[in-house]
């Protein structure tokens, strides 16, 4: 207890002096297109998620070095594109390369090459997910949050991994949230923050996953999945942007733009449905895989219709809009 009393006075000092340095220094979040803030506002905060994991490492013998590894990789890069938004291309490959890390430290078999290359996909796809769902007040802090305790719990019941890396990361959430989860936030987690949360959640998945054979331990992040994952599809299919433009197609933002709710009350909304499924998961990753593929195809069915019927729901409701607005100034 100790321990994770200092651990809470380390973070709780350097994101103090990171505030403080981010303004000195200008490391801030100016307002875009696909932004839900309009105030500028110091990014990065999620740099304690980082050192939270650091000092993991440090403080129980040097676990999980690959994993480490790649967390200081991508953070790098992260926090520098946090400061000078760097390209893509140059991106990319330190996300490849930590995803790949991950997957030598978990320990996924080269052969069938098929699996691990869907994996190292899946991966990267699922730390950028993280990133682009980062748009409001609280959603990181507290939907991380929620996924992390899911996996402490299983954890209780497995003992599958150190703790302390779930245990140390949570405390930096509660952290962060202290910063972020209020109505005018101080901070923002940044890329560093949401990429650095996206690949601790891909390692313990992975983990959790190759090691109890239990597929709805994927569900753990199955509202973010629903939400990037369709909206994804929607504007391959549906759109003429490219998907790596900026845009305002989530669920979460046509929640915030057309029903004017506030940020903090999307995300504990987003957070609380995925508690509840949470909850579920705990009461069944253990049955045999053929109830939880039944499980795990029923449940994504279920969010892929919400999502449809939302998507359409709120649609309707902003072309209902505009037009009340345009017979305004008729």
């Amino acid at each position: 207890m100790n321990r994770y009393i200092l651990i809470a006075l380390t973070l709780i000092v350097v994101s103090y002096l990171y505030l403080k340095l981010a303004i000195k220094f200008k490391i801030i979040d100016k307002p875009n297109e696909r932004s839900s803030h309009t105030k500028i506002t110091v990014r990065g905060g999620g740099i304690i998620f980082t050192i939270a994991i650091m000092l993991f490492f440090l403080l129980n013998d040097f676990k999980y070095p690959y994993f480490c590894l790649g967390v200081v990789l991508v953070s790098i890069i992260s926090f520098l594109d946090d400061i000078f938004t760097l390209s893509s291309k140059i991106r990319f490959p330190f996300q490849f390369l930590a995803v790949f890390l991950i997957l030598l430290e978990v320990g996924l078999p080269f052969s069938p090459m098929y699996i691990f290359i869907f994996a190292l996909i899946f991966g990267i796809g699922m730390i950028n997910m993280f990133n682009f769902m980062d748009g409001i007040n609280g959603i990181t802090g507290l939907y991380s949050l929620v996924t992390l305790v899911g996996f402490y719990f299983i954890n209780v019941n497995e003992q599958l991994i150190d703790s302390d890396l779930i245990i140390y990361s949570i405390i930096s959430i509660l952290i962060f949230g202290f910063y972020n989860f209020r109505k005018k936030a101080l901070f923002f987690a940044g890329d560093i923050g949401s990429i650095t949360i996206g690949i601790l959640v891909f390692f313990l998945g992975l983990y959790f996953v190759n090691s109890l054979a239990s597929p709805l331990i994927l569900l753990l992040i199955i509202v973010y999945g629903a939400d990037a994952g369709i909206t994804l599809l929607y504007r391959i299919f549906f759109t003429k942007e490219s998907v790596l433009d900026a845009h305002r197609h989530h669920i979460y933002q046509k929640l915030v733009d057309i029903k004017n709710m506030s940020h903090l009350k999307v995300s504990v909304m987003y957070a609380f449905i995925q508690g509840i499924v949470n909850l579920i998961i705990l009461k069944y990753y253990d049955l045999d895989v053929h109830t939880q593929v039944i499980i795990f195809m029923g449940l994504v069915f279920v969010f892929i219709l919400s999502y449809i019927f939302l998507f359409h729901k709120l649609k309707k409701r902003n072309k209902d809009i505009k037009q009340e607005n345009n017979y305004k100034l008729l």
